[in-house]
């Protein structure tokens, strides 16, 4: 997993939140909840229109973390350029591990799972489920790719894409 010594964030911060990726921390506010008062970040995901309350006592727990770091996305870039470890089990498993991966929220993990899945993209025999799983990954990716190197995310998806394109 991706190192993170410092979970507290400002307003401001953009943050990865494993199960839904790159959001912004639009504040902390204080809510009572059972008869407790409970700080909450609120994290605000743009692209899925989505806004999520994380106690701060657990945003460690919860695998809250900042963007990871220009040598954690060079870990991502070797991984994506090298050689596909295909594993011969059922397509279930093997879905099932990829939506483990990217839902981790690491980035070597995603691409990882990229890597993979784009050595079949060559071939037309793949499958619907194969190509939404690419589609979540390459999206996910880009858009932590896309907030650190202060891009679009449609620059960091055909940079991506690019590095693969040169693997294959």
């Amino acid at each position: 997993m991706a190192d993170n010594d410092n979970f507290d964030f400002d307003k401001g911060d953009y943050v990865v939140y494993p199960a839904h990726g790159v959001g912004q921390i639009e504040g902390v506010e204080t809510q009572s909840i059972g008869g407790m008062d409970v700080s909450l970040y609120t994290v605000s995901f743009e692209k899925d229109r989505m806004r999520l309350k994380i106690p701060t006592f657990k945003a460690e727990a919860s695998g809250l973390r900042k963007l990871s770091t220009g040598d954690r996305l060079q870990d991502a870039i070797k991984t994506l350029q090298g050689r596909s470890r295909i594993r011969r089990t059922m397509w279930s498993r093997r879905a099932q591990e990829y939506e483990t991966k990217i839902n981790s929220g690491d980035p070597v993990s995603i691409a990882e799972v990229l890597r993979d899945l784009k050595r079949s993209n060559d071939d037309t025999e793949q499958s619907y489920s194969e190509r939404q799983i690419y589609q979540s990954a390459l999206e996910r990716l880009a858009r932590e790719v896309a907030a650190v190197e202060s891009i679009t995310e449609i620059q960091a998806t055909e940079q991506l894409e690019g590095i693969l394109g040169k693997a294959a």
